[in-house]
């Protein structure tokens, strides 16, 4: 599609939390006209057409945006404006012209599968850079707030272990650091030594964990794998706190964690809880660019 301008281009929203809300904002004041699956709370505005399920979108719609918080297994959309079920179906994506863009946080098989067969364009925007990144600062700051709320001691002065330094360990770790804390910088790729050696960070290698992790007064894990494991978990003390802040199910045995005796906490979907206006300001920003396919 080729064109300037969202006014009267027509966008579907299949639902979405207060960073969506935000983002319906943004979509109108740009001029689009959309389509969207129930009321959403606080917005009045003749340029949005409420309706009642997939089945009465219309064809000719340019967009498709599901939430952030994308799909259970069953591809159920997790938040909506509706009590009523939202279910992703292969009918639904052939139903859609070839070339509309379908947008969702992190995308199941089958809706990839599906997508790429009917021709639509996908774009799974928790994977985009521009997103992850920017959307690094509010998880970062919703774990240091949980980490403030749960514990009795200061991050200032005690120790914090950040496991990886991708972008939201990194950002996480960095703001630590401003705060007091002694971070301890956990990864395997010599670039992040070399990152945590220039930001001030100690240094500590994944295989020398199981040594290092009883040092741990706050444990951040960014790793979308299981590391924590029962094993590494005895290491770690009684009045220490684990965050994880991995895609679920995250990296920590939350089992074994309990049978421990262990405080251990996966924070999920930190930026539209903490800072939705923010996280939907990001999206008000990335989606129309894609969709005006600016770059």
């Amino acid at each position: 599609m080729n064109t300037e301008t969202l006014v009267n281009q027509k966008i579907a929203l299949l639902g979405g939390d207060d960073r969506e809300i935000e983002l319906i904002s943004i979509l109108l004041d740009q001029g689009a006209a959309l389509q969207i699956i129930g009321q959403p709370p606080g917005i009045d505005s003749e340029s949005i057409e409420v309706v009642a399920s997939l089945e009465e979108i219309d064809d000719d719609v340019i967009a498709v945006i599901a939430p952030m918080t994308g799909t259970d297994e069953k591809l159920q959309v997790k938040k909506t404006f509706t009590n009523k079920e939202v279910i992703l179906t292969e009918e639904f994506f052939s139903s859609l012209k070839a070339g509309t863009k379908f947008f969702i946080g992190f995308a199941k098989p089958e809706i990839k599968d599906w997508t790429h067969k009917h021709g639509i364009e996908l774009t799974e925007l928790a994977a985009l850079d521009e997103v992850a990144i920017l959307n690094a600062i509010p998880t970062a700051e919703g774990a240091i707030e949980i980490a403030m709320g749960e514990m009795p001691i200061t991050l200032h002065s005690n120790n914090s272990f950040v496991l990886g330094l991708g972008r939201v360990g990194f950002s996480l770790a960095r703001m630590l650091k401003g705060m007091g804390s002694k971070v301890y910088g956990v990864a395997r790729k010599h670039k992040d030594f070399a990152r945590a050696l220039d930001m001030g960070f100690e240094q500590v290698a994944f295989k020398d964990l199981e040594q290092e992790i009883s040092k741990a007064d706050f444990i951040f894990n960014t790793v979308p794998v299981l590391i924590l494991d029962e094993e590494l978990l005895q290491y770690v003390k009684k009045d220490a706190i684990i965050i994880d802040l991995a895609s679920y199910p995250g990296g920590t045995d939350f089992e074994a964690a309990k049978r421990l005796g262990l405080k251990a906490e996966l924070a999920l979907g930190l930026p539209g809880k903490v800072a939705p206006k923010s996280a939907g300001q990001i999206l008000g920003k990335v989606i129309p660019r894609i969709i005006l396919n600016e770059g």
